[in-house]
């Protein structure tokens, strides 16, 4: 049961990054979860220091914060300071991180919350931290990712069509009288809370790895965004059920191998096109 929670979690999280992350891709804003990923870490400290713990809502409240800020932070830095965008990115959650890393050391120190756990997390452990809900032991990890896994998927139906229309030409969306700032900082709040909800378990590097990879490798393969959504949401998932698989054979990282087998599906899909690619310019050129 312990190897069910484990990739239950892997995949629920993968799910929400997936979604989220392919309206990241088609914006061109994908880095921007990596700063988030890091930059959440001033948030929850604070929260925790409010409120004496490192779970629940007031935790989700004060990331997604955090989160909003860093995107605005960003943008300040880029349109006002005439900054790079991914210098503002780089500047942005290194400066937040670093802020985090202060907060913990100077008033957190004896307290299990750190740097590595945000980094890099701990799938493994999700069975350790059960709730009881009506007679049956869950995963907290479990509650908290489907939690956000639901609120993801309804607010990106209910607002399906302005995000969609606010991602590919934001300037007549605006025009037509969607307000892409508040769609735009909607998604950021997203990103947020699916980070933070998975920081403790799967850590931020595959959440990053899973925000990015997936629905990069749908894009080589589909032009439509709810079919990159879906397929993005599947590579998610095999990644999640293989890398535990390969980790439980290599006893290794179980987050760090569902990353990697992000990556070797990209490979795989990079190939596949390519040599697709080169087949269609071969036919074409016997016809000639």
């Amino acid at each position: 049961m312990e190897v069910f929670w484990i990739i239950l979690t892997g995949c629920l999280t993968a799910i929400a990054c997936a979604l989220a992350g392919s309206f990241l891709i088609v914006r061109n804003t994908s880095m921007i979860s990596d700063a988030i990923s890091h930059a959440i870490l001033p948030g929850i400290v604070a929260a925790f220091l409010i409120t004496g713990s490192r779970t629940g809502l007031p935790v989700l409240i004060g990331a997604a914060s955090v989160g909003l800020l860093t995107t605005f932070l960003i943008e300040f830095l880029h349109r006002k300071g005439r900054i790079q965008s991914d210098a503002s990115i780089g500047i942005t959650f290194t400066m937040l991180f670093a802020i985090g890393v202060i907060m913990i050391t100077a008033f957190a120190d004896n307290v299990d919350i750190d740097p590595d756990c945000v980094l890099y997390g701990e799938i493994a452990y999700v069975p350790l931290d059960m709730v009881n809900i009506a007679g049956f032991e869950i995963p907290y990890a479990v509650l908290m990712m489907g939690g956000v896994l639901l609120l993801t998927i309804t607010t990106f139906f209910l607002g399906y069509r302005q995000l969609l229309a606010s991602s590919f030409d934001p300037e007549h969306s605006q025009s037509i009288g969607i307000h892409t700032g508040f769609w735009h900082y909607l998604l950021m709040a997203c990103v947020s809370f699916i980070t933070v909800a998975a920081f403790d378990s799967v850590g931020a590097i595959l959440v990053v790895a899973l925000f990015i990879v997936p629905p990069a490798t749908a894009f080589l393969l589909l032009k439509q965004l709810h079919h990159i959504m879906i397929a993005a949401s599947i590579f998610g998932i095999i990644a999640a059920v293989t890398g535990y698989v390969l980790a439980d054979l290599l006893n290794g990282s179980i987050a760090g191998a569902m990353a990697t087998v992000t990556g070797v599906l990209l490979i795989l899909v990079i190939a596949y096109t390519k040599s697709k690619q080169a087949l269609s310019a071969n036919k074409e050129s016997i016809i000639e």
